[in-house]
Parts: structure tokens; C-alpha cells; sequence
């Protein structure tokens, strides 16, 4: 295997697990620190925005942001590193990876910048549309297209390369089959389902990937 592309999927696996542990940290200072927030209208959405400090909101989807690039980095390397029989597996699971980095960096980066922005100068027109918050959002839709589908997808074709690595595979396996419940359960508008998928299966499948990829790139 190339030094460098071992080198490349170790870092990015470290990378990729201290994106998830600061998010996860971010999300618990946000529950105890706010009360928690349903949607209901974008009036309720501002009200609730001024009267809540918004660091730690903003700094959970800049590393949310990150993890993507990190992701597409791990899943170019397990490319790298892939049997020429299992290639064609694993570059569509790197194109996969390119279209959930696309499509996840365009929606974090949009509320970071522009979204934040607006909302600072009190300009609201037509904002709606492109809120996270907002589960019916436009913005929304593409985050969870690339969290759901692509991610769903890249998981399921990188299985025959790490194959022999039992974590990983099983792993794969779990957050690839996460990803498509959540999808059909963002089609549905169940948000409790949405969550549990998204954020316990997904989010925990992911951390344990970023572990068995650190120590598997470590003896390579």
C-alpha cells in the first residue's frame, strides 16, 4: 500500500473521530444549556435564535462540515489500498463519499455564512427556505440527501474492501442500513425516527469506523 495514502487514511481517521466527539460535545452543552427546540414557525424559530447564544450551534456544524472532507479522504484511501478485484466497489463508494461531501459542505457552509449573516442584520426575506431548522426546508432536504442516500450508499460499497476487518465491516453495514431508514423516515415526517437513525445508529456507527479505521491504517 502507498505510504502516503496510509498515511492520509490514518490522519483522516483521527480527524474524523475528533470532528464527532467536539460535536457530541457541542450537542450536550447545547441540551443543557437551551431549552430544546421544535419547529413550529420561523417567528418561534427568531425568537428562539435571539434569546440563545449560538456558539456552540455554529461550532458543531463547522466540524460537522469538516467530517465530510475527512470522510472523502478515509474512503479515497480504503480505495488506495483495495484488491484490483474489489476496485470497481470501491471507487463507487469514493464517488458516493465525493456526492455526500458535495452536498453536506453546501448546506453547513450556507449556514455558517449566509444563513448566520442574515440573521445578525435582521434580514429574514425568504430565509426560510434555507434553514436547517426548518425540516421541511429546501436546505434541509440536500443535507439529508447526502446524509442519507449518498452516505447510505458510499457505506454499503466500501463492505468488500474492508471485508476482512470484522469492526469495519459490520459498522458499514449498520450505518449504511441507518442511513436509508433515515431517509425513508425524513419521506415520511417522522422525526423521531429521523433522529434515532441519524444521530444514535449513524452517529455511533460512524464514531466506531473512526476508531477501527485509525487502528487499521495504523498496521498497514
Amino acid at each position: 500500500m502507498n505510504t502516503l495514502s496510509r498515511k492520509i487514511g490514518f490522519w483522516s481517521s483521527i480527524l474524523m473521530h475528533i470532528s464527532l466527539v467536539v460535536w457530541i460535545i457541542c450537542f450536550v452543552i447545547i441540551a443543557a444549556s437551551s431549552p430544546l427546540f421544535v419547529w413550529t414557525n420561523f417567528n418561534d424559530f427568531l425568537n428562539y435564535v435571539n434569546s440563545n447564544n449560538q456558539f456552540f450551534q455554529n461550532l458543531a456544524k463547522i466540524f460537522v462540515l469538516l467530517f465530510g472532507f475527512f470522510y472523502l479522504m478515509l474512503m479515497n484511501s480504503f480505495y488506495d489500498c483495495s484488491e484490483e478485484s474489489k476496485k470497481p466497489a470501491a471507487r463507487l463508494s469514493l464517488l458516493f463519499a465525493l456526492g455526500f461531501t458535495i452536498l453536506s459542505s453546501i448546506n453547513y457552509f450556507i449556514q455558517i455564512s449566509a444563513v448566520r449573516l442574515n440573521l445578525e442584520k435582521g434580514v429574514t426575506v425568504g430565509l426560510e427556505m434555507f434553514l436547517q431548522a426548518n425540516p421541511l426546508s429546501a436546505m434541509n432536504s440536500i443535507a439529508l440527501l447526502g446524509w442519507t442516500l449518498f452516505l447510505g450508499l458510499s457505506s454499503l460499497f466500501i463492505i468488500p474492501t474492508v471485508s476482512k476487518n470484522k469492526d469495519l465491516k459490520i459498522n458499514f453495514f449498520i450505518n449504511s442500513i441507518s442511513c436509508f431508514l433515515a431517509c425513508i423516515s425524513y419521506l415520511i415526517q417522522d422525526e423521531s425516527l429521523l433522529f434515532l437513525f441519524i444521530n444514535i445508529f449513524v452517529g455511533g456507527s460512524l464514531i466506531v469506523i473512526s476508531i477501527s479505521s485509525i487502528k487499521y491504517f495504523s498496521k498497514k
